[in-house]
């Protein structure tokens, strides 16, 4: 049995932007910035394939020898730390090993992508898209382009010679004469659909612009590794989210839902580092109800794409107006066309399909034709023929989609990796469970400390712990030394308030590892978090910490 073109659809701007596969994040900050030059547009990009001989060259030629000194005594080192240090490859150390693109220190890096080594999968059209559409979006944009594409001239696109680059940033901006054609590729830009859950783009955009306070401060490597980091959570914090609000959407019907259940989503991290058994059975408890909700997020997915069909079946058989209104129907609309008096029409139009899948001769010689009994098991359980249709979907697509979207949500979420949010010990035979990794930790106490007021917007102070755990727990839904009371996944005892305990501890410890933590007593209020970097509320935009 094979399904037509059009029952294999899946995808739908309407819902995420996004492919469900693995995606890094190197490659989406590279496609990110070509979407800051071009104002949202990819770059469409002709261009010698970028090696790591390329890089070399630049650096050894006598020409450049005033601005890398001392390299041409070196060439060996030199190709090393280009491999090491400056580009991102694939297969890396095999015999098929390439370059995706340059590490992305600076905007220029997408110039001198390999397009077809370095793929994001719509990673970075679902963040500036999030940022066009969030409440301070266009602030958070403009400091992005501002921090990336220093030392370019925004006319020319060319070194200035006036601002002060690192020496990765000089070697790439002098390969200009590689890139032969670089045009924003408008293409994709004409579906543009407001988020689905507009908070988290707000709170995205006030990430973004809070963050960029500390650019004075902090070495540009460091400040990337940030940006990274904390673009990387935000996309798994929304995929979270979609997965509670969708089906819940498709369940209403459209109907606005109460604002609790729009944004709300929890989970409980684990900072024991999994020494206390019962903190790491909640974490993993935790993990396990959000990826629990993907077959019936998956389910709702496809709702989205098949009512978008019936849609356009409706415009043209005049009962619904306006194609163009049609194309920009929202997901609310669309779940609003399952109401009763499309009834008849809605079962016409899935009948057919329905009837196209099944309608298989039984004489074919193609065994591969033949229609498995669990669908004939689906046709017999009564349901109408919009239920029929998407089972029969999800039956013959839904297991490849669910494993791609957990290894997308892993990848976002830095599984295993330096950063993470989630763990899983054991290979894939082990139990997911939410962390909160150091290198996240770090990111997330940087915006923490930050308060607005001040001649750069905002300045920071000391932090109690409590209030920092209030912080974590009512912006991003990140529960430590208490149980979230949405997305419960265990009750209230006294073995769970001790792991509580002990899983507050971990997290000082942790403060402590990272050098935020200062406790001069017991007391909560002698417990603080200290600012790495002070910015005081009269200070001029010149920065009196390091600057790379």
């Amino acid at each position: 049995m094979k399904l037509g073109k059009k029952d294999k659809a899946f995808r739908t701007n309407k819902v995420s932007y996004l492919d469900f596969k693995i995606v890094e994040m190197d490659r989406v900050l590279t496609h990110l910035f070509a979407r800051l030059k071009h104002n949202g547009a990819s770059s469409k990009l002709s261009a010698k394939g970028m090696t790591v001989g390329l890089f070399k060259e630049e650096f050894l030629d006598s020409r450049n020898e005033k601005h890398f000194k001392g390299f041409s005594q070196a060439p060996i080192t030199v190709e090393k730390w280009i491999e090491t240090h400056l580009v991102d490859l694939i297969n890396r150390g095999k015999a098929n090993e390439a370059v995706a693109a340059p590490r992305p220190l600076h905007g220029n890096t997408y110039l001198f992508r390999n397009p077809k080594n370095c793929r994001d999968y719509g990673a970075s059209k679902q963040v500036y898209e999030l940022l066009y559409h969030a409440k301070n979006g266009q602030a958070a944009i403009t400091r992005l382009k501002q921090f990336f594409f220093a030392g370019v001239d925004s006319s020319t696109g060319q070194y200035d010679c006036q601002s002060q680059v690192d020496v990765e940033t000089q070697a790439l901006l002098r390969l200009s004469d590689q890139v032969k054609s670089d045009a924003p590729d408008h293409s994709d830009l004409q579906e543009r659909f407001a988020p689905l859950n507009q908070q988290a783009a707000d709170i995205l955009a006030d990430d973004i612009i809070k963050l960029m306070t500390y650019r004075q401060y902090i070495p540009r490597s460091v400040m990337v590794e940030y940006i990274k980091n904390l673009l990387a959570f935000h996309l798994a914090l929304y995929q979270l989210k979609l997965f509670k609000l969708l089906p819940a959407l498709a369940k209403s019907k459209g109907q606005n839902l109460e604002e609790s259940e729009r944004q709300k989503t929890a989970i409980f991290v684990d900072m024991t580092n999994g020494t206390n058994n019962k903190c790491h059975q909640m974490a993993e408890q935790s993990a396990t109800l959000h990826y629990k909700r993907i077959p019936s997020f998956i389910k709702a997915y496809f709702g989205v794409k098949k009512l978008d069909e019936f849609a356009e079946y409706l415009s043209k058989k005049g009962k619904l107006s306006g194609s163009k209104s049609i194309k920009q129907m929202p997901v609310t609309e669309l779940f609003k066309l399952l109401e009763s008096p499309l009834e008849r029409d809605r079962d016409q139009f899935f009948g057919q399909r329905n009837a196209g899948i099944l309608d298989v001769s039984v004489s074919s010689a193609n065994k591969s034709d033949e229609i498995p009994p669990e669908l004939h098991a689906i046709t017999q359980l009564g349901l109408p023929e919009f239920e029929t249709y998407i089972e029969i979907l999800l039956f013959v697509q839904g297991n490849a989609i669910r494993s791609g979207l957990v290894k997308n949500l892993d990848s976002f979420m830095l599984k295993n990796k330096p950063g993470a949010l989630l763990e899983q010990t054991n290979g894939s035979y082990g139990g997911r469970r939410f962390c909160l990794d150091g290198r996240l930790l770090e990111v997330m106490l940087q915006l923490a400390v930050l308060s607005k007021g001040g001649d750069l917007g905002f300045h920071t102070k000391e932090l109690r712990v409590d209030q920092l755990l209030t912080f974590l727990q009512t912006r991003y839904g990140i529960y430590i030394d208490s149980l979230p009371e949405t997305d419960t996944f265990c009750d209230q005892s006294i073995d769970v308030n001790s792991a509580l305990r002990e899983n507050l501890v971990g997290f000082k410890r942790r403060l402590r590892e990272i050098g935020f933590y200062r406790d001069l007593s017991d007391a909560y209020v002698t417990q603080t978090v200290t600012p790495r970097y002070q910015i005081d509320k009269n200070q001029n935009e010149k920065a009196q910490g390091s600057k790379a």
